[in-house]
């Protein structure tokens, strides 16, 4: 009687322990960081539970969906997308999403991922085929806008926050690349004669106003030349008036010595000006000192003449 006692005592504690230890099961739990956890009590959707230490009501409630709550990235299969102008490109893109409400993301959509996953695709299948292929290939910030506005605002009812939409490659056929290629070079080729013609264009005009610059110097010169030219003439035929005053005021009070200076000065110039011509290479001039003699003593006499004239009208 004793022993089955014991036992009977054994069994129950160990039946207890099974029982407190299948309780603490049931009813703590510990929620992940990072991690949200949905309760069903009886198949339906209660509550949301936080990460930390969590209590549930053992049979009654249970967790239904553990759902992660960071940013993860979608990879969006490449395929082929019609460009408004008929042509064919290989586009795949990437994107970033993240679980903001855990009840939606559980109870709203089956398979979360393949539905993101198509949403992209039919949408840059959308927003391509809606520009022309030189416009698809140079824009893809606008490209890339469009589809996180589209994206996310459809996934919004999932529960779903799009943080981003990249582009990841578009590769058009070869032979739309090779005519591209070519286009390229032709348009290198076009700006660079332009650029030459530019350069030849500000050298013709540079060399034109340079020439025009110095020929208005030139002209200047030539004017100034003139001028001072003129004013040596002028000076000389004061000079001349001056001499030719004086020569005739030594003539009216009788100073021969003037005479002979004025005349031998005239001689010498005279002399000068026919050995310096250029077609002159030899010249013979019978210089007799008499005959200047006699000149200057005749023009001495009638200055004499002049002289004794004034005195005897006076």
């Amino acid at each position: 009687m004793d022993t089955f006692g014991l036992e009977s005592i054994g069994v129950s504690a160990l039946l207890i322990l099974v029982f407190a230890i299948l309780f603490v099961y049931l009813t703590v739990k510990t929620v992940p960081q990072s991690e949200e956890w949905t309760v069903e009590r009886f198949g339906r959707y209660t509550r949301t539970l936080q990460p930390g230490l969590r209590f549930l009501v053992p049979l009654i409630d249970k967790i239904g969906a553990r759902i992660n709550m960071m940013e993860t990235v979608l990879d969006v299969p490449s395929q082929e997308v019609i460009t408004r102008d008929n042509a064919t490109v290989m586009a795949d893109a990437v994107a970033f999403y993240q679980i903001v409400d855990a009840a939606a993301a559980a109870y709203e959509v089956r398979d979360l991922e393949n539905a993101l996953t198509n949403l992209a695709q039919t949408n840059i299948r959308a927003v391509i085929g809606s520009m022309d292929l030189d416009e698809s290939l140079s824009n893809r910030d606008v490209i890339n806008a469009k589809l996180l506005q589209v994206i996310d605002q459809a996934s919004n009812p999932w529960g779903v926050k799009v943080t981003r939409v990249e582009i990841k490659d578009l590769k058009p056929p070869a032979n739309i690349t090779d005519a591209m290629a070519r286009q390229m070079k032709a348009e290198r080729e076009r700006r660079a004669e332009i650029l030459m013609a530019e350069g030849q264009k500000q050298a013709a005009i540079l060399k034109s106003e340079g020439l025009r610059e110095a020929q208005i110097r030139e002209a200047e010169g030539r004017r100034e030349a003139a001028f001072l030219d003129a004013e040596a003439r002028e000076r000389s035929a004061e000079a001349e008036a001056r001499a030719t005053k004086m020569v005739s005021e030594a003539i009216a009070v009788g100073d021969i010595q003037a005479i002979n200076y004025f005349v031998a000065q005239k001689y010498t110039e005279a002399l000068r000006d026919v050995a310096a011509a250029p077609n002159a290479k030899t010249v013979l001039i019978p210089l007799e000192a008499t005959g200047v003699i006699g000149s200057i003593s005749g023009i001495a006499d009638i200055a004499k003449a002049v002289t004794e004239n004034r005195r005897g009208g006076s």
